[in-house]
């Protein structure tokens, strides 16, 4: 099975990254291809810039931030792996990627970079509304507080 996994250098999409890498642990069986998307520049860029090739580096160099922590996690659990980079807009280009690729499904987080939406941000909308593959979507697994110790009490049951 291959496998999608896109990243875009957050924390969150790493999230998506250790959930993929559980089901290999639990037995699946499946390579991963890294996908990052990068913006086009903006008017502003190119008119600041005036050099494609300086405007390409960046964006290679962006792009190449962004799968960093996902290879890292990768390599260190061993697994096959490959990365593809696009340009254009986000949601469209990674479904692209997935099919040039022919990925069998995508595992992705909820939220990426943007991180501001409630529950789902809007490359995860537009995929789960257009992506005709199976298509996980994880959830940021917020960490549950832990009391201090002088709070605990030790007449409770267990302690």
């Amino acid at each position: 099975m291959k496998i999608l996994l896109p990243v875009d250098g957050s924390t969150l999409a790493l999230d998506a990254v250790r959930h993929a890498l559980q089901l290999v642990r639990e037995g699946l069986r499946a390579s991963f291809v890294l996908a990052n998307v990068q913006e086009p520049a903006t008017f502003y860029e190119m008119m600041t810039l005036h050099d494609a090739e300086a405007l390409a580096r960046l964006s290679e160099g962006a792009a190449a931030d962004s799968v960093q922590g996902a290879q890292a996690l990768l390599l260190e659990a061993g697994v096959e792996y490959e990365v593809q980079v696009g340009q254009g807009d986000v949601a469209h280009t990674l479904l692209d990627i997935a099919e040039e690729q022919q990925c069998d499904a995508i595992v992705m987080s909820a939220r990426g970079v943007g991180g501001f939406a409630p529950v789902l941000g809007s490359v995860a909308q537009t995929m789960l509304h257009d992506c005709k593959l199976p298509l996980t979507i994880v959830r940021h697994a917020e960490a549950e507080p832990v009391p201090p110790a002088e709070d605990l009490d030790e007449e409770s049951p267990g302690a």
